[in-house]
């Protein structure tokens, strides 16, 4: 009876993580089951069901479950997407209360020339200007996003730069970055965020450089950076330097290159700068 006792224990610890998976994944069918036999979509409880039955899915080989994930996986992003056009529609409605336009259609709204990009699983959205952050991933309420739209518009949209001031600050940056080489880069070309870190030591305070510190360091934001430069190519006063146009592995990397806003959604990257 040994024998017989070893093969039974050897069926049951080969079946029994089947039967764990078989278990969970029903589980997970009758909660996505339930949800869909609802009167009314809901995107979010669908979206965490959704999460749940793929995992167990993987762990269960059927051509059914597929098909069943598959089919609900199609309605819960219908579902998502209802949730955000409505999102979308209310936004809309509040902008044009206050004489402003919403353009696009979710995930990416356009104000100006400001992006709002919206995760509406996670519930949340996140200003930007080109491909710069303006904010973090904030809750999708009407009044916080608004919030954190006024906010930016002050802090970016609504910036100021004396091109008189900026440029040659640019130049010196571009110049120190090519004296710490030993060779001159050809044609002068220097890498556009080396004179941007460059720039932003340089116009540190004698105060951070007697007690280097968190405390005492003076922010310059990147996406200021690019609003500066977009600013002073808007006062026609670029003359005297020329930004080299990004390759696709340049573009593709934020330490190589940044993208210049032409619009909300179109603009170009640049990965170097050349004075003249």
């Amino acid at each position: 009876m040994e024998d017989v006792l070893t093969q039974l224990e050897a069926a049951v610890a080969e079946l029994a993580p089947q039967l764990k998976a078989l278990r969970t994944a029903t589980s997970a069918l009758n909660r996505a089951a339930r949800l869909a036999a609802a009167e009314k979509a809901d995107a979010l409880p669908m979206q965490r069901a959704l999460t749940r039955l793929e995992a167990a899915a993987e762990n269960v080989e059927s051509e059914t479950l597929d098909s069943a994930v598959a089919a609900f996986a199609a309605a819960t992003q219908a579902a998502l997407d209802d949730l955000a056009f409505d999102f979308a529609s209310d936004l809309r409605e509040e902008f044009a209360a206050r004489g402003e336009t919403v353009e696009g259609r979710p995930p990416v709204l356009t104000v100006g020339i400001l992006t709002l990009r919206i995760d509406i699983a996670a519930r949340k959205g996140q200003w930007f200007y080109g491909k710069e952050p303006l904010t973090k991933p904030i809750p999708l309420s009407l009044t916080g996003i608004l919030k954190a739209y006024d906010q930016q518009v002050n802090r970016a949209v609504n910036r100021t730069v004396d091109a008189d001031e900026f440029v040659p600050a640019l130049k010196k940056a571009w110049q120190d970055c090519i004296d710490k080489r030993t060779k001159r880069p050809g044609q002068g070309r220097v890498n556009i965020i080396e004179v941007y870190s460059q720039l932003t030591l340089n116009q540190q305070s004698v105060r951070f450089w007697n007690q280097p510190s968190r405390r005492t360091f003076r922010d310059y934001d990147r996406v200021l950076f690019v609003r500066d430069l977009v600013l002073v190519h808007e006062q026609g006063a670029t003359d005297s330097f020329r930004l080299g146009v990004a390759t696709k592995s340049q573009a593709e990397q934020a330490s190589r290159s940044i993208w210049l806003p032409d619009t909300a959604i179109d603009g170009q990257y640049y990965s170097d700068i050349t004075f003249d």
